[in-house]
């Protein structure tokens, strides 16, 4: 089964931390991310949103524009609300003929606080999960209508992080709900990326291969840390230069068919951890594994 190998901006540009590579600039970005091999990209805080401009300048680079990510607050307004809050970043989606939207849902979460440890995220009560899964639901099923289905991203600091949590969202959901099959976040969060690949390969619709270092990892358990610490602290980086087992994690979705995009996702800081340099090297890996497990990148 062919799969396609894309990136993230965040390595050259940090989304949740301007500072963290706001000087470089957008084309080159672009440039290094074919350099390095990647044939497509996801959206990051530079691009245009005019779906003609971004098309344009993505194809003067070679890439195409894989998704973007999106900030929901399902436990806190109606799916009509949420429609109406989506539409722009949906509509510039399907133009761009994007299959997926990254999509988190981000009430309450702690990710973008520096000052404040994970430990202090939102957690969902009983009473409010059978509210959150059907409003999920129905906006899973009117966004597969649409042509752009959701991969919901399981991210540290929001309320759905961990595997169990994972595991309740998608036993409570239709399959228009998809799974981001994010490794580094999983395991952060103390889970087995290989394992849940395994309990749901039929749901991934949509990867971030990121690795993590774990001497980082430890600390930032230990001492408590908060998301934009560890990542400052360098708890990701590419598939290939931490620990985790990447034929392991991605074996399950060869062997369920997986089609659809690897995302090198691996925020750090540039000026530690020079984007092109790391690009190359998460890309060499990706793709010797993807090809071992039999998944043929494209």
């Amino acid at each position: 089964m062919a799969v396609r190998l894309g990136t993230n901006p965040i390595a050259w540009s940090n989304d949740d931390l301007p500072e963290l590579g706001g000087d470089t600039p957008f084309e080159t970005c672009l440039a290094e991310a074919r350099q390095a091999g990647f044939t497509g990209i996801e959206q990051g805080n530079k691009f245009p949103t005019d779906p003609a401009a971004l098309q344009a300048v993505l194809g003067r680079h070679g890439l195409r524009f894989v998704s973007g990510w999106y900030g929901a607050e399902l436990r806190t307004r109606a799916v009509e609300q949420e429609i109406a809050a989506m539409r722009p970043h949906l509509d510039l989606l399907r133009a761009c003929g994007c299959e997926v939207m990254v999509f988190a849902e981000t009430s309450g979460t702690v990710q973008g606080q520096r000052s404040m440890p994970l430990m202090a995220r939102p957690m969902m009560d009983e009473g409010e999960w059978p509210v959150f899964l059907e409003r999920l639901g129905r906006l899973g099923e009117w966004m597969a209508a649409q042509g752009v289905r959701i991969a919901f991203h399981p991210h540290m600091g929001t309320v759905i992080e961990t595997a169990a949590e994972i595991d309740r969202l998608l036993q409570g959901t239709p399959d228009s709900v998809g799974l981001l099959f994010d490794t580094g976040h999983l395991a952060f969060a103390g889970a087995d990326p290989a394992a849940v690949a395994r309990r749901w390969s039929g749901r991934i619709n949509h990867v971030h291969a990121k690795d993590v270092r774990p001497e980082v990892l430890a600390r930032a358990r230990h001492e408590h840390w908060s998301f934009l610490d560890s990542v400052v602290a360098g708890i990701f980086t590419v598939p290939g230069d931490g620990s985790l087992d990447f034929a392991a994690a991605l074996r399950p979705l060869a062997e369920s068919g997986y089609q659809g995009w690897l995302i090198v996702e691996a925020e750090q800081d540039p000026a530690i951890a020079d984007p092109l340099t790391y690009a190359r090297a998460g890309y060499a890996h990706l793709r010797a594994v993807a090809e071992s497990v039999g998944l043929h990148p494209a």
